[in-house]
């Protein structure tokens, strides 16, 4: 079978075991970007359709090309300051009302190839300096959260930080890196990159400040929506500030935060 077009048999058994892995909800039209993605692995194994693939990665043993199969279906779009009001209201109403000598903790919660938390790592180094903070990211896919965890980035990404900040936190690759910038050593150990899905028990990550979930539950149906939420706010300490995508909203997802700006949340409770 040609590997440009699926069954739709096919189609549906690869969507529902997404769903079952993930959470994460592929619409009928998404069938061309699975063909793509998919396709490409299916020629470097050299097997010869969909069919023989889906029954690799869903029988036991198939765990290892499951999680591939999930990280080449999973989208990481992001970029540094995405979103830049977010940054703003953490700098100005936020980061201020800290409680001097606690430790400021932070969660990119859906942290892709880590831009999000390391443009956290940015303006926690600016508030706090050498004082005790640190950021937690983490994603489902597991090649992005190594990444991640290089903190390396095409040089072409460096016109998304401002440059009184890319100046101070992050050196341009020479020689065999040119091309390349890497965010500054100390900025990097501060953060602490690890799967995790958001569906399921959550590592042991402690609790939060400020947790940013954001353009994840985009893909999720509503029910779904529910319970990564509840699973998100049991990290979120009290008082503390949830951030979403632009596109996403909690109403009728959960009753426990108080609406302060659209896509900006406060977990109800004691500050």
């Amino acid at each position: 079978m040609a590997l440009d077009t699926i069954s739709t048999a096919d189609f549906e058994r690869f969507r529902r075991l997404l769903y079952q892995q993930s959470g994460i909800h592929l619409a009928d039209n998404k069938q061309p970007l699975l063909i793509g993605r998919l396709g490409r692995r299916l020629r470097e194994l050299e097997i010869d359709a969909f069919g023989e693939y889906f029954d690799m990665v869903s029988r036991p043993g198939g765990e290892v090309e499951r999680q591939r199969m999930i990280d080449l279906l999973t989208t990481n779009e992001t970029h540094f300051f995405r979103e830049p009001q977010h940054f703003v209201f953490l700098r100005e109403q936020v980061l201020p009302h800290h409680p001097a000598g606690t430790p400021f903790r932070a969660w990119s919660a859906a942290s892709s190839t880590g831009e999000e938390a390391y443009t956290l790592a940015f303006e926690l180094a600016e508030k706090f300096g050498d004082a005790a903070w640190e950021i937690v990211g983490t994603d489902i896919s597991h090649r992005v959260v190594a990444q991640a965890r290089l903190g390396v980035y095409p040089i072409e990404r460096s016109t998304e930080i401002p440059p009184a900040l890319l100046k101070k936190y992050c050196l341009r690759g020479v020689r065999s890196q040119a091309g390349s910038m890497r965010v500054m050593a100390h900025l990097v150990q501060r953060t602490h990159f690890l799967p995790a899905n958001l569906l399921a028990p959550l590592p042991d990550i402690g609790r939060f400040d400020v947790i940013f979930l954001r353009n994840v539950m985009i893909y999720f149906d509503l029910e779904t929506k529910r319970r990564v939420v509840e699973n998100v706010l049991s990290r979120l300490k009290p008082g503390g500030t949830l951030f979403i995508g632009h596109a996403e909203t909690l109403q009728n997802v959960s009753e426990r935060v108080q609406l302060l700006k659209p896509t900006i949340y406060r977990l109800s409770g004691a500050h």
